[in-house]
């Protein structure tokens, strides 16, 4: 599969392009960004193209992997899938409904794949897990805490990020709690927001359609040595708690190419698919109209 790369920040160039360019299964044909110096030189370290023109990147592979802030990979998702694309998108998908929504229509009336890496999912251990407590059932309650130190934390490359800046730990790891929690508790039937804690932490819960309840922390303005993800779940099994992983970006988008090859090659859509992670932007959508109208 011919592949090109959407973006040239610091997740394209610590994740997507090693990602990319080991894949014994995928060929990295170019690279598109925003800033023409920074495709090319993104470029020239993995012995491919640069791509002035998106559509003629689009027109030359049969996929398109993303990298770039959630408003722009929403726009340019749905153009490469209408061009015959298959995505592999990062999330959040979108910064609204509305607009997450015409990238799954693009993509299923192209009937192209999509794979929306939610981290993860792509762990072995952790989806393994994931997967084991969603077939056991029957649990009262889950409990999610991911702490990010983006903001606290000296050099780190995300704490200057736009989209980020404005949408806060919501928007950048409430997508992976929610990647836990949904596929094991169900749907969220309703949601609960509040805004309380240092800088953008904020607080949800949710009432699952299993009957179960679930309650998220999200923060990037954790302290340092307080960052990290916990994932609790409480039923009538007992006790049990995420496993930890600690392989590493670049195996677990290895893994999330390796779904997208598999969904292209069968026609069967994956878990994580632009249709998911729609359902986890309508989520956090409905979190921040809450916080924005004060909810407390």
């Amino acid at each position: 599969m011919r592949i090109g790369l959407l973006g040239t920040g610091p997740w394209a160039q610590m994740a997507h392009a090693p990602a990319l360019s080991g894949h014994r299964d995928l060929d990295f044909a170019g690279v598109w960004g925003r800033r023409r110096e920074a495709a090319e030189e993104l470029a020239d370290r993995y012995g491919t193209r640069a791509y002035d023109d998106v559509d003629a990147l689009f027109a030359d592979v049969d996929a398109v992997a993303v990298a770039l802030p959630p408003g722009v990979q929403a726009e340019l998702a749905a153009r490469a899938a209408r061009a015959g694309c298959h995505l592999l998108l990062d999330k959040p998908l979108a910064p609204t409904v509305a607009q997450g929504r015409t990238v799954v229509e693009a993509a299923e009336e192209a009937r192209v794949a999509s794979v929306v890496f939610f981290t993860t999912r792509f762990q072995p251990g952790p989806e393994a897990w994931i997967a084991e407590q969603a077939a056991l059932g029957g649990w009262f309650t889950g409990r999610a805490q991911w702490l990010g130190a983006v903001f606290t934390s000296d050099g780190n490359p995300f704490a200057a990020s736009p989209w980020r800046r404005e949408k806060g730990a919501l928007w950048d790891v409430g997508p992976h709690a929610l990647s836990v929690l949904l596929p094991v508790l169900g749907d969220a039937r309703r949601v609960t927001a509040a805004a309380y804690g240092p800088g953008d932490t904020v607080h949800l819960v949710l009432d699952h359609a299993s009957g179960a309840s679930s309650t998220l922390t999200l923060s990037l303005t954790a302290p340092p040595a307080a960052a990290g993800a916990t994932v609790e779940l409480r039923g009538a099994s007992g006790v049990t708690l995420l496993p930890e992983d600690s392989e590493g970006v670049v195996p677990a988008l290895t893994r999330a190419a390796d779904a997208l090859l598999t969904a292209a090659g069968t026609g069967t859509p994956h878990p994580c698919d632009a249709a998911f992670a729609l359902r986890v932007t309508d989520v956090l959508a409905t979190a921040e109209t809450l916080l924005r109208g004060g909810a407390r």
